[in-house]
């Protein structure tokens, strides 16, 4: 169910895009004048703004509707996985049980004291 929600989610959103980029914008009326008027004829003597308009809020509506369905399924499908990383609780109580303070968190015993690089002062 929600994949199919989310194939329509994509399908609205590519509709949405092409639909915004074919309207015509405020300024292009100005063209109109000059001998560009017949590439409206197609939509009647109107244009195609009141058509692509409301197909455009139509299609918009929907992708609303699908966004929240998507959300509403993302909020119920509970915790994430878990990665690995264990509750920073967790490792206090592993800490404060270990009697032997050289133990890291997975019990080998750490031969190391320090794997980070020191600077050295300059003896000026």
């Amino acid at each position: 169910m929600q994949a199919a929600i989310l194939m329509i989610h994509v399908v609205l959103a590519i509709a949405l895009v092409v639909l915004i980029l074919l309207q015509q914008g405020k300024g292009a009326d100005a063209g109109a004048s000059f001998g560009g008027g017949s590439s409206q004829t197609v939509f009647g003597a109107q244009g195609s703004g009141n058509f692509l308009a409301r197909f455009t809020g139509v299609l918009a509506a929907c992708f609303f509707v699908t966004s929240l369905t998507l959300a509403y399924f993302a909020s119920q499908a509970g915790d994430a996985p878990d990665a690995g990383i264990p509750d920073a609780k967790l490792v206090e109580q592993q800490n404060a049980a270990d009697d032997d303070s050289t133990k890291s968190l997975d019990g080998s015993e750490d031969d190391v004291d320090n794997a980070a690089p020191v600077l050295e002062e300059s003896g000026e």
